[in-house]
């Protein structure tokens, strides 16, 4: 049965029933595997070779590989399982995309066993490379969109995300007879955690938590990706992180009119520096509606752009899109979001899980090769027609302009 703590973010769950998801996941398991079968086949055919034309929406040329540490924080006595996706060694291609050689592992709540894109503990490709951290959503965890994490590795990145503090300490975690006040309380504590995990994650980092490996970080190229609470992060360490160099926003909390039920996270933007952000949202977001992600863009004190995916909602951002909304869907919520699934639309009326994970990983790779690597081909592709060329892979997107009728870049 799905935890529905480890499925939807920026929410805290107040549940009364839950058979309707175990009925409705039996059907869907039964598809798991065909659905592998094609993504593997999909795969094969889309990596991209040296020479090919400038393409963030196929896989790239290296294999990918991931492996798991444990960093300790001493000063908050929390240990953090952190996973790290790598470009891998020649010697793997192709083991990342076969089923009988890619990862597989299995989250705490119980579900069946899931796929991830890379190589158990493969062997790394020797360089020095940007690093990019992942921030999950709120009680998720790590692997939560192993879909852009892959992909943005086997473009030649580091990516490193680890359980936030939510999921690893105790004392965070919900307690059935919690009043009000110390429900309040334990929000706030949360909300208190996040940058400083992120700030702890890029100590490790750069300072030698991936020695052995033969790959280097290179501290003047980190950015940061989010999703829901894990947007809401990365809007709010550049405020106190110089080291973070490029931001990237999937339907981030923070609103200063949050609905009810919602973890009431805001920003402040006080941000000293030109921090390039991109938004990436969803047009049908009931948890996070379009005029949250309209605030927050407009305060943003930046160079910044957002791109809308039509018919979307907010778990479009996740591995296992249609499984994930509809789990939330038929659940029976009681209290303040009560409201919730009575508001979201049928997984059939919105896009495909393939078409969402096209949009993320494709203008995610493309804004961090822009910012991080500074390429003129990544520029000159998100200065040009963004809304065609998705139009073009199937994906029906709003580039929102604000008073900009380009993406620039400084």
């Amino acid at each position: 049965m799905l935890n529905l703590e480890h499925v939807y973010g920026a929410i805290t769950y107040d549940l009364a029933h839950r058979d309707d998801v175990d009925r409705y996941l039996e059907g869907r398991r039964r598809e798991a595997d065909t659905h592998d079968r094609r993504h593997v086949m999909l795969a094969r055919c889309s990596i991209r070779s040296v020479g090919d034309p400038y393409d963030p929406f196929v896989r790239g040329r290296f294999p990918v590989g991931v492996r798991t540490i444990h960093a300790r924080d001493t000063a908050r006595h929390r240990l953090f399982p952190c996973e790290i996706w790598y470009p891998a060694a020649a010697q793997h291609h192709g083991q990342d995309v076969a089923p009988e050689t890619q990862d597989v592992f299995a989250l705490p709540a119980g579900e069946r066993p899931r796929r991830q894109m890379a190589v158990r503990n493969g062997a790394a490709r020797p360089g020095t490379y940007p690093l990019i951290v992942f921030s999950h959503a709120s009680m998720s965890h790590r692997r939560m969109a192993t879909f852009l994490c892959t992909h943005l590795s086997s473009h030649g990145y580091v990516v490193a995300a680890l359980d936030h503090s939510e999921v690893v300490a105790p004392e965070l975690a919900r307690q059935d007879d919690e009043n009000p006040e110390q429900t309040t309380a334990r929000l706030e504590a949360v909300i208190a955690t996040r940058v400083p995990d992120i700030r702890f994650l890029l100590d490790e980092l750069l300072s030698g938590a991936t020695e052995g490996s033969n790959t280097t970080l290179d501290p003047t190229r980190v950015g940061i990706v989010g999703h829901s609470f894990g947007g809401w992060t990365a809007l709010a360490a550049p405020e106190v992180e110089p080291r973070i160099r490029a931001v990237v926003a999937h339907a981030p909390g923070g609103s200063s009119k949050p609905k009810p039920g919602i973890l009431p996270a805001t920003l402040t933007f006080k941000w000293a520096r030109d921090v390039p952000t991109l938004y990436l949202v969803a047009e049908n977001d009931v948890s996070l509606p379009l005029t949250g992600m309209y605030e927050l863009f407009d305060r943003t004190p930046a160079t910044k752009h957002m791109v809308i995916l039509r018919q979307a909602d907010h778990a479009h951002f996740m591995d296992d899109v249609e499984e994930m909304h509809e789990t939330v869907r038929h659940m029976r919520f009681t209290g303040d979001l009560a409201w919730l699934p009575k508001d979201m639309r049928p997984i059939g009326e919105l896009c495909s899980g393939e078409q969402a994970h096209v949009f993320a990983r494709g203008l995610t790779l493309c804004h961090m090769d822009a910012t991080l690597k500074g390429e003129d081909q990544a520029q000159r592709f998100l200065a040009g027609d963004v809304k065609t060329e998705l139009a073009a892979r199937g994906v029906d997107v709003i580039v929102h302009t604000s008073g900009h009728d380009r993406w620039t870049f400084t």
